[in-house]
């Protein structure tokens, strides 16, 4: 069987698996999961309103995919992509509020802020790791507790007089579109999908057909062949890490400037930047299988919402099918063993 068919079989079999046991475990608790999964589907894909927010909630999921995928293929661990997603989140509705422009400039400029925020939130564990050897794992967990309770204290403090909600973005800033809405019967689909969409061309030309992105796979691959090749490893890291955390910050614009137009202080995280991991993984971390899981990943977590309504069933069940998938992808070296075996067998 060739890498390339085991690639494509070996999260498709994740998922299944993920599926399959979430059925059992349905069925264990006392649920219909013939129901639970046929509200799942109709809270997804049943109306064009809930398409239109499968489509929003994908937008954000696959760039913070990317975020975590290019740095998994450049031989990084970026798991700071929910701090750097949230910086970009502020930095896009703190421009988006703070200035009166023509939206030619406007929007652009508010998209910009939020890449340069999470490009800089990202440059410290890249800058840690090139210079003194920091694993990036430790600098990029810490970082987002650091960005959880600075975005607070700013939103507090700075964009609004001790308020828990800044004001809404001006229109002027804003990704939202009367006519994406009006054809998805009024749901929050906006352009970001775009963006996100064409962020899948960039990484993939970037990595596959550049020879920036060669020199960056190869740093990844060996740091010492790189260095002795005449690459600068140092310089590559750094850029490695930037690059993702672009893909984060844009990743906060879309919540931003798209599906809600401002910033509220949080308790805790927000979720979307520990998704794009599992999504990342599952995605075998290229573009296009980023992508395609996003779009998993979306319809779940907008079609669990009308399980509880539809069949009854607790939508956390989907968190736990979620972790199921993660699980059997991250024990993919058992399912390619046994498709290795069954390889075999054909070949005999």
């Amino acid at each position: 069987m060739s890498k390339r068919l085991k690639g494509i079989l070996t999260p498709l079999i994740a998922v299944l698996l993920g599926i399959i046991v979430g059925t059992i475990i349905m069925v264990v608790s006392g649920y219909d999961p013939i129901a639970a999964f046929t509200a799942l589907w109709n809270g997804a894909f049943g109306q064009v309103y809930y398409f239109g927010e499968v489509v929003r909630q994908v937008t954000p999921y696959i760039l913070a995919g990317l975020a975590v995928a290019f740095a998994f293929r450049v031989g990084l661990f970026n798991i700071g992509v929910e701090g750097q997603f949230m910086v970009g989140w502020l930095a896009s509705v703190w421009v988006g509020v703070a200035f009166d422009l023509p939206k030619v400039i406007h929007l652009p400029l508010a998209i910009l802020a939020a890449m340069v925020a999470g490009a800089l939130w990202a440059f410290i564990p890249g800058f840690l790791k090139a210079r003194l050897r920091v694993h990036e794992v430790i600098v990029t967990i810490m970082l987002n507790y650091v960005a959880l309770h600075v975005t607070n204290y700013l939103i507090k403090n700075v964009l609004t007089d001790h308020k828990d909600k800044t004001d809404m973005i001006k229109d002027t800033a804003t990704l939202r579109s009367g006519w994406l809405e009006s054809i998805t019967d009024y749901s929050r689909l906006h352009w970001g999908i775009i963006i996100a969409v064409a962020c899948c061309f960039i990484m993939w030309f970037l990595l596959e057909r550049t020879t920036r992105g060669f020199e960056l796979r190869a740093v990844g691959f060996n740091q010492d062949a790189a260095h002795y090749a005449g690459m600068n490893v140092n310089k590559n890291i750094i850029l490695s890490m930037v690059i993702s955390g672009v893909f984060a910050g844009l990743a906060g614009a879309m919540e931003g400037l798209g599906t809600f137009g401002y910033i509220t202080t949080k308790g805790g995280f927000t979720g979307v930047g520990f998704d794009g991991i599992a999504i990342a993984l599952l995605g075998g971390n290229s573009a296009l299988g980023v992508f395609f899981s996003a779009i998993l990943f979306g319809a779940l977590k907008v079609g669990a919402l009308n399980m509880p309504l539809e069949a009854g069933v607790p939508n956390e069940l989907v968190d736990i099918i979620i972790a199921l998938i993660v699980f059997f992808v991250a024990s993919s070296y058992i399912i390619r063993l046994v498709l290795d075996r069954f390889g075999k067998k054909e070949v005999k």
